[in-house]
């Protein structure tokens, strides 16, 4: 495994099916680990969180670890101070550094001069952690058939689209992401989720078209239109109103389909508040698997 854990293209696929069914087993009490006893772990955050921040802090401390929470308007990086600074100052204190941030470069230089191990916690391409997630929850519904079910991303191109792309690659599923034209997902990380598919059989496909993508499928996935730090929100709504996962569009999914969402929702927008109340469980589910895939990742990460 890398030092650093910036994108899921950072594990091989044995090493990311090791991940979720270690989340799992934390889950169901089956085990536990101190492999972070005795180490304080960074958390870096330039954006607001709820579940990043809260899902890791317990996280680290169920692994015997401390958390240090640091927002990047409280640090000298606010005025000016090289990131490669911030880097080699902050590798003397931690044991490592856990990040929330807009710019993926920014954390690739971060990662590069940081000689203790650094985590995506999100930026503006990649949300890795949050797929680790995703994958942990859909193998907890289907077991061994996720890799015959047909999964559906219906919204915004964002850092979320990219993530489960990269991810469908590497963990061999198969998955529709629809978009509106304009809005697709990075065309790096499409190129990345076919190479990885070269070798698990992954299928990925971009369409346009939300009955395309949701047609068939036993997983529909939503994420809100307008990310943190998005300039064009208004005329993101105008374009994304089709892609809206409301019961019309699910009614051409299988009928027993599980809806994800990775929250914050704005429901109205991206999902209909009946919709996301019928699929609560499988939700927040999804939602509470955060804090077990990222100790399954940390136990990888720190077990070296």
């Amino acid at each position: 495994m890398n030092k650093d854990f910036l994108c899921l293209s950072d594990i091989s696929p044995d090493e990311g099916w090791e991940i979720v069914k270690s989340a799992l087993e934390f889950k169901k009490g089956k085990k536990t680990s101190n492999v972070l006893e005795g180490k304080n772990l960074g958390l870096l955050f330039f954006k607001p969180s709820t579940r990043t921040r809260v899902s890791f802090e317990v996280g680290i401390n169920k692994l015997a670890g401390k958390a240090v929470y640091m927002t990047s308007s409280q640090m000298q990086i606010s005025r000016g101070e090289d990131v490669k600074d911030t880097a080699r100052t902050l590798s003397r204190y931690l044991d490592g550094l856990i990040v929330r941030t807009y710019a993926h470069a920014w954390l690739v230089e971060l990662a590069k001069y940081a000689s203790v191990p650094v985590i995506n916690a999100l930026t503006d391409f990649s949300h890795p952690c949050q797929i680790l997630a995703d994958i942990t929850t859909l193998y907890e519904f289907f077991g061994e058939r996720i890799k015959n079910i047909k999964i559906a991303y219906v919204g915004d191109g964002n850092n979320v689209a990219n993530s489960l792309i990269v991810g469908a690659g590497l963990f061999g599923l198969k998955l529709y992401v629809a978009t509106p034209p304009g809005y697709e997902p990075n065309a790096k990380a499409y190129q990345l989720g076919l190479e990885l598919s070269k070798t698990t059989g992954g299928e990925i496909y971009l369409t346009n078209d939300p009955i395309e993508a949701v047609k068939t499928a036993s997983v529909v996935y939503t994420d809100v239109w307008v990310s943190m730090g998005d300039s064009d929100g208004d005329t993101k709504k105008v374009f994304l109103k089709p892609f809206q996962v409301n019961k019309e569009l699910l009614s051409y999914a299988e009928g027993d389909v599980k809806v994800l969402h990775c929250l914050p929702a704005k429901k109205g927008q991206e999902i209909t508040e009946d919709v996301f109340e019928k699929h609560s469980e499988e939700i927040f589910a999804q939602a509470e698997n955060r804090l077990w895939a990222q100790m399954a990742l940390m136990e990888k990460l720190f077990s070296r």
